[in-house]
């Protein structure tokens, strides 16, 4: 039952209308220093990104966002920090994807197919390298145990680089959302209103709409009707 209701948003969100402001190919030219920090110290940019993306409410945590088969029964409502801490550390890559997700159903925000294709070539770099691995278990080549430990090494890159990158697009939404560029923060919904998940239409931008700044020009108007002749009397002579 909770896999079918996960398949059903995944699908829900490729109607979403929105983007992400950064993607996953510009985030590195565009914020070095953030990069640098999430590749470097992954679990900790996950940590503050998931928190803020709970408004700081630490009551909203459930271990990976409720994706797992173990969230909710981790003792998350006595010590949700402690539980965060443990996730982000044994669980890194389901809690970037979880962070993700909740910014995704609250600003409908869809990922777009340049970043789709990265992160599928994540996903199957690690299945060949894991392939090879066991190849050369089983057959005890030496050409084909250096070549999986290749394999495993560029994986192992390109997964922490992948990360970092949607980690810093996490970073620039939620800088988006609490006002440190733009024209004001978001307020923080309600707990049921976190997820947009069951509206039937998303609506058509998470943030406040752009004010137009120049009136309709005076031409734009029709133009007034002009006042009725007068006539002079009857009987009038100069």
């Amino acid at each position: 039952m909770a896999s079918q209701q996960h398949l059903e948003k995944m699908q829900l969100r490729q109607n979403y209308r929105n983007l992400w402001h950064t993607d996953l190919i510009t985030t590195i030219h565009r914020h070095p220093l953030y990069c640098c920090f999430a590749l470097w110290c992954g679990p900790c940019a996950s940590y503050m990104l998931r928190k803020r993306a709970l408004y700081d409410d630490m009551s909203r945590y459930t271990c990976c966002a409720g994706y797992m088969p173990c969230s909710g029964r981790c003792g998350e409502s006595k010590c949700p920090e402690f539980c965060l801490c443990t996730e982000v550390f044994l669980c890194f890559g389901n809690s970037v994807a979880s962070t993700r997700f909740l910014l995704q159903d609250e600003f409908n925000i869809q990922t777009t197919k340049c970043d789709n294709c990265i992160i599928g070539f994540m996903f199957c770099l690690q299945q060949i390298a894991c392939i090879f691995s066991i190849v050369a278990m089983i057959v005890g080549s030496d050409e084909i145990q250096e070549a999986s430990q290749i394999l495993s090494c560029l994986a192992d890159m390109v997964f922490c680089t992948v990360c970092a990158c949607m980690q810093t697009q996490h970073k620039v939404e939620m800088d988006k959302r609490d006002g440190k560029f733009g024209p004001q923060p978001m307020a923080v919904p309600p707990v049921q209103q976190m997820s947009r998940i069951d509206q039937p239409i998303p609506p058509a931008a998470g943030y406040p709409p752009a004010a137009y700044g120049q009136p309709y020009p005076a031409q734009g108007y029709p133009p007034a009707a002009y006042p009725p002749p007068q006539y002079p009397p009857s009987g009038y002579s100069r």
